[in-house]
C-alpha cells in the first residue's frame, strides 16, 4: 500500500501549492500591483466549516487523510520541476514519440508528446492535449495517461509542452497551443487523422489551457481566410481552472477548495501566469476563459469537476455561460469529490465514474461531431 500510495502522491503533487506559494507570485508581480493583491487577498472567505473531512466521499477519505497540507516554496517549484515523471507503460501500449515545432511568430522550438495507437490507419480522431501543474509544472505522470487515452478512446493525442509560469507570462503559453493546434492541422496526412475531428482537452490548469485555446482558435478563425482555419470539434475539461478571481475578489464558500487545490493556490497559479495579481483590475480579459465576454460559436464541450472542488462554482457557472449561448454541454458534478481525486483514488467508484463519463463523451464526439 506505501509503495502505491506515493506514486499516486508523486502523480498529483502539482497540485499542491500553497500560502507561500502565494508570496512567491507576489514577489514576482509587478510592485505597482502590490496594493490590489493585498486587498485580495482580505478579502478571502470566512473560515472553512467545523469539518470539511465529513463533505468527503467516504470511499476517497482514507487515502485523502495521509496528504496533510503544505505551503509551496521558490525551492519547491524548483524541486517539483526536477523530479522525473513517471516512464511510459511498455508495450503494447502505444509509445510516445518526441516532436519539435516551431513556435508562433519568432517563438522557441514547441516540444510535442505523439502517441498514436494505430500509426496505419489513416482518418483518425485527435484529442490535441494540455498538461496540468498549476500552469507553473508539468504533470510527472503525462506518459501513462497520454497512453491511455489514446488506448481507450482509439484516438491520436499529441499534448503540447508548454512554456510554464511565472518564466513565461500570458500569452505564451497560449502561443505555444496554438502553434500545435495548426501544426497538427497542416501535418493532418502525416499524422494519418482527419482535420474535422480535432479536439482540444486538458485536465486542471490544462483545461484551462483548452478553453483558452479554443476561444482564441474561435477568434482567429473569424478573421482568417478559410485557409487559414484551425476547427476544433470538442473541448474536453477535466475541473478545468477558468476564472483568476476565484478565492481572491471572489471568496470561495466554506465548503469548498479546502483539499489539494486552494484559494491560496489559486491566486499563486494565477498571478504568475499573469505577471499581476489573481482578482486584479489589471488582468486583461482575454487571458481568462471566465472573463471573456462571448462564449458563443465555441465547439460543444464536456465538463466535470468534483462538488468540493474550488473550481465548483466557476465550472458550473462557465457551463451554464455555454449552455446559454447555444453550445451543447454535458457537465458532471461529482459529490463528495475534491480536485484531482480521480488520480489520488483511481479504483473509487466515484473516480471509475468519472472517467468513463469523460472518455465516453470523447468517444462519442469523435464519433458523430464533426468541426465546423
Amino acid at each position: 500500500m506505501s509503495n502505491q500510495l506515493s506514486r499516486r502522491d508523486f502523480a498529483i503533487r502539482t497540485a499542491g501549492f500553497g500560502l507561500a506559494g502565494f508570496n512567491l507570485a507576489m514577489r514576482l508581480a509587478p510592485a505597482a500591483t502590490l496594493a490590489e493583491a493585498e486587498q485580495a487577498s482580505r478579502s478571502e472567505t470566512s473560515p472553512a466549516i467545523a469539518d470539511s473531512y465529513s463533505l468527503v466521499d467516504p470511499e476517497l477519505l482514507p487515502v485523502l487523510k495521509q496528504f496533510p497540507a503544505f505551503d509551496l516554496t521558490a525551492e519547491m517549484v524548483h524541486q517539483f520541476r526536477q523530479m522525473p515523471g513517471m516512464p511510459p507503460l511498455p508495450a503494447p501500449a502505444p509509445q510516445p514519440v518526441e516532436r519539435h515545432i516551431p513556435g508562433s511568430q519568432g517563438a522557441p522550438a514547441v516540444r510535442l508528446w505523439v502517441v498514436d495507437p494505430a500509426p496505419l490507419e489513416k482518418g483518425k480522431p485527435l484529442l490535441l492535449h494540455m498538461h496540468g501543474g498549476g500552469f507553473m509544472m508539468t504533470d510527472p505522470n503525462l506518459m501513462p495517461r497520454l497512453q491511455g487515452i489514446a488506448t481507450d478512446c482509439h484516438c491520436v493525442v499529441v499534448s503540447v509542452d508548454y512554456r510554464l509560469a511565472p518564466e513565461t507570462r500570458y500569452p505564451g503559453s497560449l502561443a505555444d497551443n496554438y502553434a500545435a493546434l495548426k501544426w497538427v492541422h497542416v501535418h493532418a496526412a502525416e499524422l494519418g487523422i482527419d482535420r474535422s475531428r480535432i479536439a482540444v482537452g486538458g485536465e486542471s490548469a490544462g483545461a484551462g489551457h483548452a478553453a483558452s485555446l479554443a476561444i482564441h482558435a474561435r477568434d482567429r478563425n473569424k478573421r482568417a481566410r478559410s485557409e487559414e482555419d484551425l476547427p476544433i470539434c470538442f473541448q474536453l475539461l477535466i475541473y478545468p481552472q477558468l476564472d483568476d478571481r476565484t478565492g481572491s475578489s471572489q471568496p470561495a464558500p466554506p465548503a469548498i477548495g479546502n483539499f489539494m487545490w486552494t484559494a491560496s493556490a489559486n491566486r499563486l497559479a494565477w498571478s504568475s501566469l499573469l505577471g499581476v495579481p489573481a482578482g486584479s483590475s489589471k488582468v486583461p480579459a482575454a487571458a481568462v476563459p471566465a472573463r471573456v465576454a462571448s462564449v458563443a460559436g465555441l465547439p460543444p464541450a464536456w465538463i466535470g469537476v468534483g462538488a468540493i472542488d474550488l473550481f465548483a462554482e466557476e465550472d458550473m457557472e462557465y457551463a451554464q455561460r455555454l449552455v446559454h449561448a447555444g453550445v451543447a454541454t454535458e457537465l458532471m458534478v461529482v459529490r463528495g469529490a475534491f480536485h484531482g481525486f480521480d488520480l489520488l483514488v483511481p479504483n473509487a467508484e466515484a473516480s471509475k465514474q468519472f472517467s468513463a463519463s469523460w472518455k465516453s463523451a470523447l468517444r462519442k464526439a469523435f464519433a458523430t461531431g464533426k468541426a465546423v
